[in-house]
């Protein structure tokens, strides 16, 4: 025992000694960021400094760069005007915005070629340029994005869409300072100084105040169109307030990151924002694109599916891009291994979309068999044509368990878990639940020979052991049937014995008739096949007849009188519906031709009087 606690010791020693060291980092961090912001004075004495050696001033090179960037912005949106028309196509948009962004580039840099010509006062320019291009391109790429998401009323989004890009432009804008002055070499505290007082603060204030004006429209986005999951909606109404969360962690993780020594890439940081905000914009214009994709049946499998999956690796961009944030300090501050876990949490997001992709595939093909093996007609009559039909939502269930499984076992697999034991338990736990469940396992295999046998489909109307109706799911082990009048009957597949299925292929019906013993017999022939041909003639039932109402002769004599009988052949679940036209039919016929009907003679005792 005292072996055993003196072989751990080390390790929570080195445990406590790398949090010792975490905290004296931060702590130092601290310090040298407070001295380097007391000494932004003398930086700013050398920076100005460095522009009068550069032969310009802080006044002038604000003035150029305010000219180049208007520049810029003003070319760049006239010609969106001029190649661009309210009906044109998305071809003729992409060259719009092409071109306005080569003529804008080329105005600003004859402009800056005007104000000057070398030196690092040309490369300031030249990044601004580049900054303000880059603004108008993920303008529009907001604007198109939230408006044809659809998401609310146009009212609302344009709020939104309009508070967004108050804080991009305030973060581009940072980009492009701290840029600049990274260029001119400024001093550590005077760019500590813009980067997080001037750029990153502000910045963060300008996104809160996006998602607290704009939570409406934000929980609308999350939320889709009806019908929606109760958890959906859920997270749609607290969503906001997400959105704030992320924002405040990202930016005290940013001080942190920053006062460790390791600061994050603003560029990183910022696409993060503008992906938090726009993805649940993102992921409602792909889920309208993936609906009408498996809609269309000129579409492939492969193509619906992977507009589905790429919900998906939204949401997996999204939270790998988060984890670049704030496991980036966290790793660098305790010591992990940053590339080992970017390498294990990259092999799990590829097995999560693969999997993904395989659970699309299979709703999509699931999807396009249930739409194509179901049939309708004028009269409302829907069910399925194939035993294929029936099958779906089985082999539905068992392949997205098969894909989940083989997802959580891959992942196991990937992390360095040896998963034999725990297949092997499953397998003998599994076996066990056989042998002690015996009519579980009969109902289970009895279903599936039924199921191989085609003995019913979902649609049907079929009767079995104390129990009819339509036939409304097909589970594992167990037939769910609809009666006629409401009541629904689930009937174990262990205790069926005989199936009749009164809906497959055709149903013959046969009617009797009794007539007076003088009747013309030959008359009432033709007078059945007159009638025959005109129901096969209207369009109301004609679909339903397989075969035309006929005369089948007499059948019997009872009493003096005449039981002559006809048939007709159907379609299953229709035979009622042409019946009453053949007797309405009959009726008439009767009345037109002076035959008459017969009541059947009541039979018992008598009565005494």
């Amino acid at each position: 025992m005292e072996v055993a606690i003196s072989s751990e010791t080390p390790d929570v020693s080195s445990v406590f000694h790398e949090l010792e060291l975490v905290v004296s980092r931060f702590v130092s961090g601290i310090e040298e960021r407070a001295n380097a912001l007391w000494h932004t004075g003398p930086e700013l004495d050398e920076f100005q400094s460095s522009l009068q050696v550069a032969g310009t001033s802080t006044f002038t090179l604000a003035f150029q760069i305010s000219l180049v960037v208007l520049t810029t912005i003003g070319v760049f949106r006239l010609c969106r005007r001029l190649f661009e028309h309210p009906e044109s196509g998305s071809w003729r948009r992409l060259f719009s915005i092409a071109a306005a962004t080569l003529v804008s580039v080329l105005a600003a840099v004859v402009v800056q070629r005007f104000l000057v010509a070398e030196g690092l006062q040309v490369r300031t320019l030249r990044i601004w340029i580049v900054i303000t291009v880059s603004y108008q391109l993920i303008a529009l790429g907001i604007r198109a994005l939230v408006t044809r998401a659809r998401t609310g009323r146009v009212g609302r989004l344009s709020l939104l869409v309009r508070d967004l890009l108050y804080a991009v432009a305030w973060c581009m804008f940072g980009v492009a300072l701290t840029v600049t002055l990274r260029l001119w070499g400024v001093g550590p505290g005077l760019l500590d100084l813009f980067s997080s007082f001037v750029v990153v603060l502000p910045a963060c204030v300008l996104f809160i105040s996006a998602a607290c004006r704009n939570q409406k429209a934000l929980a609308a986005a999350v939320a889709g169109s009806k019908p929606r999951h109760r958890i959906i909606g859920h997270l749609a109404r607290i969503w906001p307030f997400i959105v704030i969360c992320f924002l405040v962690i990202t930016f005290i993780t940013m001080e942190i990151s920053l006062t460790l020594g390791v600061p994050l890439p603003n560029i990183t940081v910022f696409l993060s924002i503008v992906i938090v905000f726009l993805a649940p914009h993102l992921d409602v214009l792909i889920a309208y694109r993936a609906k009408l994709a498996l809609g269309a049946d000129h579409v492939s499998i492969v193509g619906v599916a992977l507009w589905q999956t790429s919900r998906f690796a939204v949401v997996i961009i999204m939270l790998t891009l988060l984890g670049a944030i704030w496991a980036s300090p966290l790793a660098s501050g305790v010591g992990l291994d940053l590339p080992s876990v970017a390498l294990e949490a990259f092999e799990i997001g590829m097995i999560s979309l693969a999997g993904a992709f395989l659970w699309n595939i299979l709703g999509t093909v699931m999807s396009r068999i249930a739409k194509n093996d179901h049939r309708g007609d004028n009269h409302g009559v829907i069910g399925p044509t194939t035993r294929l039909g029936t099958l779906v939502p089985l082999l539905r269930g068992i392949g997205k368990a098969t894909i989940v499984a083989l997802i959580f076992l891959s992942t196991l697999v990937t992390m360095g878990v040896n998963v034999w034991p725990l297949i092997t338990g499953l397998s003998v736990f599994g076996l066990a639940i056989g042998f002690g469940s015996q009519t579980l396992v009969k109902d289970i295999v009895s279903g599936l020979f039924f199921l191989v046998d085609d003995a019913f489909r979902i649609g049907e109307y079929i009767e079995t052991s104390g129990a009819k109706g339509t036939v409304e799911k097909i589970s594992v082990r167990s037939v769910t049937l609809r009666n006629p009048r409401g009541p629904v009957a689930t009937v174990p597949y262990g205790q069926i014995s005989k199936i009749v299925n009164f809906s497959r292929d055709y149903a013959i019906d046969k009617i009797q008739f009794r007539v007076a013993f003088d009747t013309d017999v030959e008359l009432l022939r033709k007078l059945f096949k007159k009638i025959g041909l005109e129901l096969m003639e209207n369009p109301e039932i004609a679909p339903d007849i397989i075969e035309p109402f006929k005369s089948q002769g007499i059948s019997n004599v009872e009493d003096g009188t005449l039981v002559v009988r006809g048939k007709f052949v159907a379609k299953p679940g229709r035979q009622t519906v042409v019946r009453r036209h053949v007797m309405k039919a009959v009726h008439q016929a009767f009345l037109e031709n002076g035959i008459k009907s017969v009541p059947k003679p009541l039979t018992g005792d008598p009565v005494a009087v």
